[in-house]
């Protein structure tokens, strides 16, 4: 899978997993996920299992927090960093 395809995997998971499949509009790249009550701290751990598995990277535990994680945009920079 290419980069340009991490935000919108990423977003569609979270629509589906997280806000059940309602408000798409509602993620934008810039939308803050964890800071903004989208995911909890359980989600979290979710969603790092789905980055994990999807793309083949390894998420350390001192990345699965607020700087990394909270907007589609930093989702999508650790992932590409990830990867090389």
């Amino acid at each position: 899978m290419d980069d340009a395809a991490v935000v919108p995997t990423v977003k569609a998971f979270i629509v589906e997993k997280f806000l059940f499949g309602a408000d798409a509009g509602k993620v934008a790249p810039d939308t803050p996920l964890i800071s903004g009550g989208i995911i909890d701290s359980l989600g979290v751990i979710e969603l790092v299992t789905f980055l994990e598995q999807t793309f083949g990277i390894t998420v350390e535990a001192r990345e699965a927090g607020k700087t990394h994680l909270d907007t589609l945009a930093a989702i999508a920079a650790l992932v590409k960093q990830k990867r090389g």
